[in-house]
């Protein structure tokens, strides 16, 4: 027990937020898949493209990374002339 009345406090982070539709990449402004929290408290955010390209530059300033680049092996493939 604190003999001065100070409460006790834990911080916790919370948990970011899927990445939609909406969120679109800070580079080219195509669909984010990649979310990245800065060590500085900012975040940026990266379509699949950019995240590749830019992955090893941004492991020295991240905190914390949300990769959701998984999602787009979902996509259906594109039409073939067979099909039409």
């Amino acid at each position: 027990m604190n003999s001065r009345n100070e409460a006790d406090v834990t911080t916790a982070v919370a948990p970011s937020s899927p990445l939609t539709a909406a969120d679109r990449c800070d580079r080219c402004g195509a669909q984010a898949y990649l979310r990245v929290e800065l060590q500085s408290g900012g975040e940026l955010l990266f379509c699949a493209h950019h995240a590749r390209e830019h992955g090893e530059a941004l492991k020295g300033i991240a905190a914390n990374v949300v990769d959701e680049t998984h999602r787009l092996s979902g996509t259906p493939a594109p039409a073939t002339d067979a099909e039409h």
